[in-house]
């Protein structure tokens, strides 16, 4: 059986879906009422597979299921893995009335939601994450899609689950590397929207990192309750989601440049992170000790807090001009005008944002 489960629910009136938390809900948890068909397809990769295919089998009873396994890393995330979903599901002959499910990652859950708003122009799918930063991030909101060489998720669509399904149990199996990862989203919570989350991540890191479940749930539920706010009152990033992007504009390009998957999401947002809070210091917003405080929590996470290996500040530009929150060639940004207040400018000072990138640019690759 599992413990008992925290639940919150994002308001898109007729799209409107529940998120359930706790521990143990893998195999025990019944999801099929979130199924309209008969036909489910789960999509997983081949790390997650062997721990949780056949678990995940078991919440939708009475359905036929079918599974397809995918590689795993974010190298993958791309237009010929994503053709393998589309292969299983015409080879299986699912309708349109079948489900998708993704078992993983933000990689899995974000390309099965892309297969998903493309397959016979839309079919239903559910998520349930197995990552910290898929639980707390990439499974909620509805935002799906692939890489492309030239920049990170530039290809996608929205397309919200009927429901996610976040079982802790899952972190377990986790290794360190990605339980930082995830924590760094945790962290962008409390710096754009709740200083008091911030106050309280402070007080309870070295809990989160050692996965005590008290206060995982509760970082976790405090995280979807943020993000299914700012998705509720914007859900195609037209003014207020961006701020959901504090630290991935300066992220995305660390991660394109080092090569998909040699940089994890969550390290690449951490410092990322650090820079804007760097350049909003820069820019007379935040105070020196304020800077101070973000830095030293997002290294206390375990995350490396530099660029993953040294970057001319030119290239630094040239990857950070190809961002989604771009508009008619303007660089915008996600800055914090205080800590729990962060807000988009297209108005960054050039020479603020180049002292940010010669503080940053030209550190030692991070090593493991």
């Amino acid at each position: 059986m599992h413990s008992a489960v925290r639940e919150l629910n994002v308001d898109l009136g007729d799209r409107s879906y529940p998120i359930f938390i706790g521990e143990g809900l893998l195999g025990t948890k019944d999801l099929s009422q979130y199924v309209a068909g008969s036909q489910v397809m789960i999509v997983t990769n081949d790390t997650v597979a062997p721990l949780y295919l056949e678990a995940a089998k078991a919440c939708f009873a009475g359905k036929d299921v079918d599974s397809v396994i995918l590689p795993d890393g974010e190298k993958y995330k791309d237009w010929q893995t994503l053709n393998l979903i589309f292969d299983a599901l015409l080879t299986k002959r699912h309708t349109r009335k079948t489900t998708l499910v993704a078992l993983g990652g933000g990689v899995v859950g974000d390309m099965t939601g892309f297969a998903a708003a493309c397959y016979q122009r839309g079919v239903p799918f559910i998520q349930i994450p197995t990552t910290l930063l898929s639980q707390v991030d990439s499974s909620v909101g509805g935002k799906t899609g692939i890489n492309h060489p030239l920049g990170k998720n530039m290809v996608g669509a929205f397309h919200q689950p009927e429901v996610v399904m976040i079982d802790t149990g899952s972190l377990k199996t986790l290794p360190h590397r990605e339980v930082a990862a995830g924590l760094a989203e945790v962290i962008k919570y409390g710096l754009i929207r709740d200083a008091g989350f911030l106050d309280w991540l402070e007080a309870k890191m070295e809990q989160l990192k050692a996965l005590d479940a008290q206060p995982l749930v509760e970082a976790i539920y405090r995280s979807c309750a943020c993000k299914a706010e700012v998705v509720a009152e914007d859900e195609r990033e037209g003014g207020l989601r961006a701020i959901l992007n504090l630290g991935h504009t300066f992220g995305h390009a660390m991660e394109t440049y080092a090569g998909y998957g040699n940089w994890l999401h969550g390290e690449a947002v951490g410092t990322g992170m650090i820079m804007a809070a760097d350049l909003s210091r820069r820019e007379g917003m935040i105070s020196d000790a304020d800077f101070d405080r973000v830095r030293a929590l997002i290294t206390c996470a375990g995350l490396p807090g530099i660029p993953p290996e040294a970057m001319e500040p030119s290239d630094f530009m040239r990857l950070m001009a190809v961002d989604k929150k771009n508009v008619d060639g303007a660089l915008r940004l996600v800055l914090l005008r205080a800590l729990g207040d962060a807000f988009v400018t297209a108005d960054a000072q050039p020479e603020a944002l180049a002292a940010t990138l010669r503080e940053y640019c030209g550190t030692l690759r991070y090593e493991e």
